[in-house]
C-alpha cells in the first residue's frame, strides 16, 4: 500500500494503548475498523521486542484486510523489517529527514510537533506526510504539557500544503472546534479504546468527516 493519497490520511486515526492482550487489542481496533477508523497507528511503549513484533504483524494482516494505512510508532527498524505502510517519529526520536532517507519515499512518514509551526516546517522539509499538533486537551493515556493553542490548525492550513492531525484527550465534542479550524485527521485513544462500545464510538468520530 504504498504511494498512499492523502485523501487516505483524513478522518479518524486511531493509536493502540499500551495493552499486552494482543487478541484484546485486535478485537478493539477491528471494532474501530468496522466503525470508519480510517489510520490506524501501533504505538506501545513498554511491550518487549518480542510482543511489539507480534502485535505490530498481526495489526498489519487485520489493516491489510480493510485496506486501511497501518504505522508504526517510533520503531523505524520494525517498520522496515514487517513493510508497513508507515513511521510516526515523535521529537526526541530520529529526525524527519533521515526517517525519510531509510523509508524511502513510498512510505508515510507523520511527525509530532507539539505546538511549534517551527518543528512543522522543519517535518515538511524533511518530507514528512503529516504533521501531528497537540495535546490540546488532558489525556487519560499520555502525560504532557497541555500547552498547544487550538488557533495552530488553522495557521498551519493556511501555511502547509500537508494533511495535520490533532492529538490530545481527544473527544467528540472537542475535537469539533479543531475540525472547524481546519484539522484533516483526529488521533483518539482512549475515546476509542476505552469506549464500552468502540465500533459505535469510530462510527460517531467517522461522521465527523462525512
Amino acid at each position: 500500500m504504498n504511494n498512499l493519497s492523502k485523501h487516505q490520511l483524513s478522518g479518524l486515526y486511531i493509536v493502540t494503548p499500551d495493552w499486552d492482550d494482543t487478541a484484546k487489542l485486535l478485537e478493539v481496533t477491528e471494532q474501530a475498523l468496522l466503525g470508519g477508523a480510517n489510520i490506524v497507528q501501533y504505538r506501545h511503549k513498554t511491550a518487549s521486542d518480542a510482543l511489539r513484533s507480534t502485535q505490530a504483524l498481526a495489526l498489519l494482516a487485520l489493516c491489510r484486510r480493510f485496506n486501511k494505512p497501518f504505522i508504526i510508532n517510533d520503531h523505524l527498524q520494525l517498520c522496515l523489517d514487517i513493510d508497513a505502510d508507515g513511521l510516526h517519529v515523535g521529537g526526541t526520536d530520529i529526525s524527519v529527514a533521515d526517517a525519510r532517507a531509510k523509508l524511502g519515499a513510498g512510505k508515510i512518514l507523520g511527525a509530532s510537533c507539539y505546538g511549534d509551526l517551527e518543528l512543522a516546517r522543519s517535518a515538511i522539509q524533511g518530507d514528512a506526510s503529516y504533521i501531528a499538533f497537540g495535546g490540546f486537551y488532558p489525556s487519560r493515556i499520555k502525560k504532557y504539557a497541555v500547552t498547544t493553542p487550538a488557533s495552530i490548525v488553522g495557521d498551519a492550513v493556511r501555511e502547509f500544503d500537508v494533511p495535520n492531525v490533532v492529538i490530545g484527550g481527544m473527544t467528540l465534542e472537542n475535537c469539533q472546534p479543531l475540525l472547524a479550524q481546519g484539522a484533516h485527521m483526529v488521533a483518539a485513544i482512549s475515546s476509542v479504546y476505552m469506549a464500552e462500545q468502540p465500533q459505535q464510538a469510530a462510527r460517531a468520530f467517522a461522521s465527523l468527516f462525512a
